[in-house]
């Protein structure tokens, strides 16, 4: 793979950017399934700064894709003919805002933070609410982009406020009154992304808080395919049902399309066994769908992205 230094790219204003660019980058590696085509360009910012510098000299109309620790996508064999960016841990620190043991923690959480991260900053302060976070296998700007969430609890209802970036490389922060946010589903203003947020916790116990996340992380590993290539949870959960209910009851627990298999241990995970393509996982997934449908008369909807071109 061919890999060109930034200091090659200049922005209209004249400035140089730091990151790593590369060409004809796999993105298998990017992603938490294992799986995924070849990249146009794919570009790993240094910093909040160089990304603002490095989004300026693209072309208005590129097509681009996020990333983060690249769960919740399926990236099609066919690759993906636009820019890549990469902002994990970019930068990786959280910041504290303000902190009353009385009234709580407000923390700044760069879009780069893995999740998990967050649970254990916010116990460490002694609040409470943060703890679910320490389940979600993504970062903070996937989380944002999709109104992550676990036993109960979803990102947004602890947002204050946003910072989102357009293609000029322009920032503004925004307040979530602009945001459209429901069930895994964030409607924000087109051509921008979200590269930071605040958060707010209410005050509580550390140990308790601790305690908590160990809890939650012991259930996850009892019932979930921890250790495994996939995606996280594949569908949504239909309002007063469960996905994993759905399929385990239409008998599709371990049922297999190449080498993707419905996980034996929770049917709305997926597993790349090794070796399996996207068009392999795409065709369980449509498999599932039209089986539940069949059995149940309920339409499943995918969590996960579809991304790129299918295959030849």
């Amino acid at each position: 793979m061919d890999l060109q230094s930034s200091m090659d790219v200049i922005s209209s204003a004249g400035k140089t950017t730091t990151g790593e660019l590369r060409y004809n980058e796999p993105l298998a590696g990017y992603t938490s399934w294992d799986i995924g085509g070849v990249a146009k360009c794919y570009y790993r910012p240094a910093n909040i700064a160089d990304l603002s510098v490095f989004l300026a000299t693209l072309p208005n109309d590129e097509p681009l894709l996020w990333l983060g620790l690249g769960s919740n996508v399926l990236i099609r064999d066919g690759g993906f003919n636009g820019t890549v960016i990469h902002t994990l841990k970019m930068p990786d620190s959280i910041e504290i805002v303000h902190y009353d043991p009385a009234a709580g923690l407000l923390i700044q959480v760069p879009a780069g933070v893995p999740c998990a991260k967050i649970a254990r900053f916010a116990a460490k302060h002694a609040v409470v609410g943060a703890e679910f976070f320490a389940g979600i296998p993504g970062t903070m700007g996937g989380a944002l982009a999709m109104n992550a969430g676990a036993w109960g609890n979803e990102t947004w209802r602890h947002v204050v406020q946003v910072d989102v970036i357009n293609r000029q490389g322009i920032i503004t922060t925004r307040s979530p009154a602009e945001f459209s946010v429901g069930y895994r589903s964030v409607v924000a203003p087109q051509d921008e992304w979200f590269v930071g947020a605040q958060l707010k916790f209410l005050p509580g116990d550390q140990l308790q808080a601790q305690a908590k996340i160990k809890e939650l992380l012991q259930l996850r590993n009892a019932t979930q395919p921890i250790g495994l290539l996939n995606c996280g949870s594949v569908f949504r959960n239909p309002v007063g049902k469960y996905a994993a209910e759905l399929i385990e009851s239409s008998k599709l627990k371990g049922r297999r399309v190449g080498n993707a298999e419905v996980s034996s241990k929770h049917s709305n995970f997926i597993i790349n066994l090794g070796g399996a393509t996207a068009s392999d996982v795409e065709a369980l997934i449509s498999e599932i769908q039209a089986t539940v449908l069949r059995d149940h008369g309920v339409e499943l909807v995918p969590e996960v992205k579809f991304i790129g071109e299918r295959g030849a």
